[in-house]
């Protein structure tokens, strides 16, 4: 094995940077998905919805359960023979091989951050204090007011933390979505050790990429937190 070359690594430092865009897009949009379709899955099951609860409980214990490469893979392969079946059972026309590997990682992710968002917002929403409700009652607010102007900002102060933590990890996680061909970081190191047979040094290069990324995701969720607490301290005074 070849030394380890500082200066082959920072020649392609910025190739690999190239994977920063998709990286940080399968995240965020999976992030921002995942956040609506967490809440109505944590409203779900603190409601106790009929059958519906019940099947989103389950569905988080699947998804918790269960590694997210098997879960991209059920997706990248699963997904085109359920639209096929809907297709053919219904007589509908929805694009199959359309579909880029880029959209079954975003519907993947989707699919895991929802899972675990609504588990950091059902706890959440469970820990903010019920005598607020009481008083915002007491006001004329009514009950869904109530719950959208003192209770959700409330729980999201609470929740920040463990979102961060999620996010952070979906940052981590779109590693694993080169196994369906999109190319992201370390797709793009993959591809140049490949090319160079310099593993090593695509790799120091993709760690420090993602490890700067989730540095800077841990400062900005720590400022949020902060900011939300000054706003929370002067509602409470």
């Amino acid at each position: 094995m070849a030394n380890f070359s500082l200066e082959y690594a920072i020649e392609k430092f910025p190739d690999v940077l190239k994977g920063v865009p998709a990286t940080l897009l399968i995240a965020v949009v999976s992030m921002l998905l995942g956040t609506l379709f967490g809440f109505a899955i944590a409203l779900c099951r603190m409601y106790k919805v009929p059958v519906l609860g019940k099947l989103c409980a389950l569905y988080v214990s699947f998804i918790r359960g269960t590694p997210l490469l098997v879960q991209i893979y059920i997706v990248f392969y699963g997904t085109p023979s359920f639209i096929e079946l809907l297709n053919r059972e219904w007589g509908w026309q929805l694009p199959v091989q359309e579909m880029s590997p880029l959209a079954f990682a975003l519907l993947a992710f989707t699919v895991n951050s929802a899972a675990y968002q609504s588990e950091a917002i059902r706890g959440a929403l469970g820990a903010a204090d019920s005598g607020q409700m009481e008083a915002a009652l007491s006001v004329g607010m009514t009950a869904s007011q109530g719950f959208v102007r003192i209770i959700v900002p409330q729980a999201l102060a609470v929740a920040l933390p463990n979102l961060g933590n999620i996010f952070i990890n979906l940052i981590k996680g779109t590693s694993l979505a080169f196994a369906i061909k999109v190319v992201e970081v370390m797709a793009e190191a993959k591809i140049l050790a490949g090319d160079s047979y310099r593993y090593l040094e695509m790799y120091v290069d993709a760690s420090v990429i993602y490890w700067i990324i989730c540095w800077g995701c841990e400062r900005l969720f720590a400022w949020l937190e902060a900011r939300f607490s000054r706003h929370e301290r002067k509602i409470a005074a």
